[in-house]
């Protein structure tokens, strides 16, 4: 609820099972430790759900509202200062990151896609040059990960 009294158009973009909400935090709380555990390959799983994120039409307003939430919502839970700044400061280079990945990979491809209109597709498409029409259209890569729009 702290998120959505924050962020009422967050509801648009979560509409899933308690349960698997329950799943996001749970994985959420997992990354923020992993990120001290295992940095480097961490930056790649964020890249990878970032990309998804991007197909997902999430926009970048979402993640303050989340991560702060988040840290309220774990501060109600804990009273160790340490721990709780450590969880902020993950959670916000996670943050941080997803923003990254969401941004660069807001093509005007993804965006004609997940806004679903053919035209703005067509006129999307015709901006790259002939022999990298098809790679436009079925790859979006940021650093070391890419995705095809066909996989949603």
């Amino acid at each position: 609820q702290t998120f959505f009294s924050q962020a009422p158009a967050g509801e648009d973009y979560f509409k899933q099972s308690t349960s698997r909400l329950h799943g996001i935090v749970d994985r959420l709380i997992a990354m923020t430790l992993e990120m001290y555990r295992a940095p480097e390959r961490m930056v790649v799983e964020l890249s990878a759900l970032g990309l998804r994120h991007v197909g997902y039409g999430i926009p970048t307003e979402m993640f303050g509202p989340w991560v702060t939430a988040c840290v309220q919502v774990m501060g109600s839970l804990t009273r160790d200062e340490k721990a709780l700044e450590s969880f902020s400061w993950s959670l916000g280079l996670i943050s941080r990151i997803l923003v990254r990945v969401v941004d660069e990979g807001s093509t005007i491809v993804m965006k004609a896609i997940n806004a679903n209109c053919d035209a703005q597709l067509r006129r999307a498409v015709a901006c790259a040059p002939r022999g990298e029409r098809a790679a436009w259209v079925l790859s979006v890569r940021v650093g070391t990960e890419s995705i095809s729009p066909l996989m949603w």
